[in-house]
Order: structure tokens, then sequence, then C-alpha cells
């Protein structure tokens, strides 16, 4: 007699597959985020991709690790303090360049010229004014009757060559610039009125050529003139830092009349305008001065007081496109 079994009722195999998938969707975050947890489930989300390892800290040491401070950064240096200004020694006019020259007030009146004899110097000298009597009316003037008039040299006390005349009529100062010569009153009028004569003259200025001798020079002119603006404005620096406080305001004061000394001055030379040789020798003057106040007087000239290259004017860029030929002709024309 065979023992009796015990019946088993089978089971379904796919009811028994979904069992886990049923427990792992029951634990599955909301059905938002169902698509982003099985990927992390089976490996294909984030948890494939490889970890970022930390950035190196800057310094040489290694990557910071989790929860580690970072190191402060190292203090940089402090900036170097700016050189302090440096004085300017410009070259020194030729007096020789000037001897034997017809020098005329602002380049169109009267007639000046220097001549040496022997250790000293001579001065042939013509001023031409208006009449007392009649304004309207021009007038000439020859100091010491047309014969030469002997200077007294006074050394350099500002940088260039001073001369004085001792004639009671018109006492006169002299400097020497390079190619021209400061003229001014040593009274206090800057007028000189010959009762004789019936004129009255007014010889301050600057003494130099004509503008045709001037006008083919101008961009000469115009490179030394920024060199010597630039010696005056750096002279004047170093003079304001080395006075004292109540030193100061006077300096300033002189540099603003120098300024405006100068506009007055030139602005009655010939042509000025178009060749700018007054104020170039004009700011000469200033920057020589303000050296030798510096105690610079005699130094050899500095590199930065070398005159600038001309600037050369480059030519147009072709533009693309454009007809040459049409171009050419349009110059023809």
């Amino acid at each position: 007699m065979q023992p009796v079994r015990p019946f088993l009722r089978p089971v379904a195999l796919p009811a028994l597959a979904a069992l886990p998938l049923a427990a792992v969707l029951m634990v599955a975050p909301a059905p938002a985020s169902a698509q982003s947890f099985l990927e992390e489930l089976f490996g294909i989300g984030r948890a494939a991709r490889p970890p970022v390892p930390p950035a190196p800290v800057p310094g040489g040491r290694g990557p910071i690790e989790p929860g580690e401070a970072p190191p402060e950064a190292a203090p940089r240096p402090a900036p170097a303090p700016p050189a302090p200004p440096k004085p300017v020694v410009l070259k020194t006019p030729n007096d020789d360049a000037v001897l034997g020259q017809e020098l005329q007030q602002n380049g169109n009146a009267g007639s000046l010229r220097l001549d040496r004899a022997g250790a000293g110097y001579t001065a042939r000298l013509t001023l031409a004014g208006t009449k007392v009597s009649q304004p309207t009316e021009s007038c000439k003037v020859a100091l010491g009757d047309g014969q030469p008039l002997t200077l007294a040299d006074q050394g350099k006390p500002n940088g260039v060559t001073q001369l004085a005349s001792s004639g009671p009529a018109c006492p006169l100062r002299f400097e020497i610039l390079e190619g021209s010569v400061m003229v001014t009153p040593l009274a206090e009028a800057d007028s000189c009125v010959f009762t004789a004569s019936d004129c009255a003259t007014t010889p301050k200025g600057l003494w130099g050529p004509g503008a045709a001798t001037l006008l083919p020079r101008a961009q000469e002119f115009d490179s030394a003139r920024g060199v010597a603006d630039k010696a005056v404005r750096e002279n004047y620096k170093v003079m304001t830092q080395r006075a004292r406080r109540e030193d100061v305001r006077p300096i300033v004061t002189e540099q603003a009349a120098f300024s405006a000394d100068r506009e007055q001055m030139c602005r009655a030379y010939v042509r000025e305008g178009a060749h700018g040789f007054c104020h170039l020798r004009f700011s000469e003057a200033r920057a020589l001065s303000l050296a030798t106040r510096l105690g610079l007087s005699g130094a050899a000239p500095t590199a930065s007081a070398a005159p600038r290259p001309a600037a050369r004017r480059r030519p147009a860029p072709a533009v693309e496109g454009m007809n040459p030929g049409f171009e050419a002709g349009a110059q023809d024309q």
C-alpha cells in the first residue's frame, strides 16, 4: 500500500518573480522620481559617473579633504611707492649762434645785433615805437646814436648768459636764448620814452628771426616744445616737494604767472600760431631757470631732455572692395 502524498497546489512562476519587484516599488520614492531611482539601482545614472576629485589648493598643498577649512591666502606684497620726480636739465643755449645775427622784436620790428668785443659783448639796438604827439604814427630810435653799446656780463643767474646795458635813457637786460634774445627793461615801466625824438617804445619781448625763417622748422619746434614743457613740469614738482610748507604757495603763484606771461608775450610774435618759436624759447628759459635754482647749473643734459623724433604719417590702409583705379584718378584730379 503506497503512502498518501500531500496535495501541493502549483504556484505560477510569474507571480513569484513579481514579488521582489513589488517590494522594491513599495520602498521606492514617489512616482515622479521612480526613473531616477531605477537608474541609480541598476548603475545607469549618476552612480555610473566617475567621482570628481577635489580641486587642488593654490600654494602647493594637496586637495582639500572633506570638512577641512581652506588655507588663508598668502598676503600680497605692498606695491612699491612711485619714484620721486627727478629734475630735468636742458641743453644750455649756444651764445655764439646769435652773434652777428640781425634779430627783430617779435620777428618784425626794430633791430638788434650782438657782437663780441674782447671778453665782453656789445649791442647795436634800434627800437620801434609810436610818436608821443601823434600815437597813430610810427617812429624809431637808435640807442647810443647808432654806436655799439657796451654790455656788462652778469653771468648765468638763471641758467643762460645775462647781459645789461648801462645807458641812462633806457637800461635793458639781455638774456641769450637759442637763436634769440629776451629783452627786459630794468626800469619799473616797460616802456622807454625819448622826449627829444618824440618817440615812445616798448622793447620788452623776444627778439628773433622773422617768420619766413621759422615756418620751415615748425615741426622741429613742436617736438622740442614737448620736451621743454615736460622739463618745466618735472622741475616745478621737484621744487614744490623740496620747499618748506610756507614756501610752496609762492612757487605755485610763480608757475601760474609763467604760463600767463608766456601767452601774453608770445601772442605778439609774428605768425606764432604757425611755428611756435616764442613758446618754445620761453619754456626752455623757464626750465633752465628752475634747474639752476635746484642746483643743477652747468650739469650735462639729461636723457629725458632729448628731442622727440618727428612722427611720420602712415598711409591710410586700403579698404577691401575699393577700386584702386578710381582712387588714383581722384588724386590726379
